[in-house]
């Protein structure tokens, strides 16, 4: 399986390097605010494949990738392929429970989710359909984000530090998070710690 999983990652960065050079289509947004390393961002609708695993976060990760995978290789109703993009989203889905005064979400983790962000061609129409009961595919609505940016390695423990570091951010800039912070990574696992682009976003009003 890690073997299978490596050649998926050579394919799908196939436009970026040990170095960090990315050629592939990446997911387009207008800069509002940047302060360092952290952004307020608008972002427009977009289509991704999407998929969940229950499991631990590597394990998970593997499964929703080969799936993703397979579909953007042909897996679908249309027998195309399909252009990857960056960046590969995950975020941990789970059971939300609205509480009042003041209104928060809180979320229950029992699944890992994975989204590959189509290409910008399918905004003007409907990507093709999987053939995978376990993937669908889902139109994102353009919404406001607050992200900031880090190198290194993308890991759960790294994940949910960063998590803690851009809500308190978020806090200071009295900004209100709507739903669960959720992870970006754009490089593959050759490219140098220190040239990685990952992110970890939140949604804001």
């Amino acid at each position: 399986m890690k073997k299978l999983l490596l050649v998926f990652t050579a394919l799908l960065f196939q436009g970026c390097s040990v170095f960090g050079i990315r050629t592939v289509e990446l997911l387009d947004y207008t800069l509002i605010e940047k302060e360092g390393n952290f952004d307020i961002r608008q972002y427009q609708d977009y289509w991704v494949a999407h998929t969940g695993v229950e499991g631990e976060y590597k394990k998970s990760t593997s499964e929703a990738f080969g799936r993703l995978f397979r579909y953007i290789s042909g897996n679908n109703s249309q027998q195309v392929k399909i252009a990857m993009t960056g960046p590969v989203i995950q975020q941990r889905e789970g059971e939300k429970i609205a509480m009042t005064g003041p209104v928060i979400q809180q979320k229950i983790g029992t699944k890992w989710v994975m989204e590959f962000v189509l290409p910008s061609k399918y905004n003007e129409s409907s990507p093709p359909e999987p053939l995978d009961s376990e993937v669908r595919v889902v139109k994102k609505n353009g919404y406001k984000a607050a992200a900031i940016r880090y190198s290194g390695n993308l890991s759960e423990e790294k994940f949910s530090s960063k998590k803690i570091e851009l809500l308190d951010l978020v806090n200071q800039k009295k900004l209100q998070p709507i739903g669960e912070p959720f992870s970006a990574g754009y490089d593959p696992p050759w490219t140098i710690p220190f040239l990685k682009r990952n992110e970890v976003l939140v949604v804001v009003e």
